[in-house]
């Protein structure tokens, strides 16, 4: 792919998810018509498991899969649409929770943590101990990042006006997420010295690569 299309490609996922959020927003506010908030909140549900049933690679088993949550979704359908908010919530809260579970899973066990795990994959090869360390602290503090992201946002969908909630969960999310990129990489700089500070080029390549090997 070249870079242009790259630039483009990914000018249209910023724009497409800009355009989520805001309609997520009046959607997790209860505002506007029932059936499109519903429709708003259902997509990025129902995208992630058609891209789990195109994986499945058997034509029989995506098929009746398919119609299957086709059907699921007819059948909750007038419960979604009467209950938006909520479906915005066990969407912000269980996504949060399932990013801080994928973090959190591997600071148990004798496995590596996540972040130390992608640093071997960016700089083959031993990794200092200080590295180690700094990895180690890195995935715990997006695992506790995402568990507190949780509770916030379920503590103000019960306490606060859903207005309120929902400009958090679907407008705020993401720029905190940047802060929370920004305060790791000015801790990586604190923490590690430059020739253990991996550049993007790097980082991207390996994402890449990883990438590759999962999805042959």
């Amino acid at each position: 792919m070249t870079a242009p299309s790259q630039a483009l490609r990914s000018l249209a996922l910023v724009a497409l998810m800009t355009a989520w959020a805001i309609a997520a927003f009046f959607g997790g506010s209860g505002r506007g018509d029932p059936d499109f908030n519903a429709a708003v909140g259902a997509a990025p549900i129902v995208a992630f498991l058609a891209m789990l049933l195109w994986r499945a690679r058997h034509p029989l088993w995506v098929a009746a899969s398919g119609l299957i949550l086709a059907g699921a979704l007819a059948w909750l359908w007038p419960t979604l649409r009467e209950n938006a908010p909520l479906l915005y919530l066990v969407e912000h809260v269980g996504t949060n929770l399932a990013l801080g579970a994928l973090f959190g899973r591997t600071l148990v066990g004798p496995g590596e943590p996540l972040i130390t795990r992608f640093a071997g994959l960016v700089h083959p090869g031993p990794l200092s101990e200080r590295k180690r360390r700094y990895t180690r602290q890195a995935t715990l503090a997006w695992t506790l990042f995402f568990g507190m992201n949780s509770a916030l946002s379920a503590l103000l969908f019960a306490l606060a006006p859903h207005a309120v909630w929902s400009f958090y969960a679907s407008l705020l999310t993401a720029p905190l997420v940047g802060l929370m990129f920004a305060a790791e990489h000015l801790w990586r700089l604190h923490a590690l010295p430059p020739e253990e500070r991996p550049r993007l080029a790097d980082v991207m390549r390996a994402w890449r690569q990883r990438a590759s090997v999962r999805n042959p």
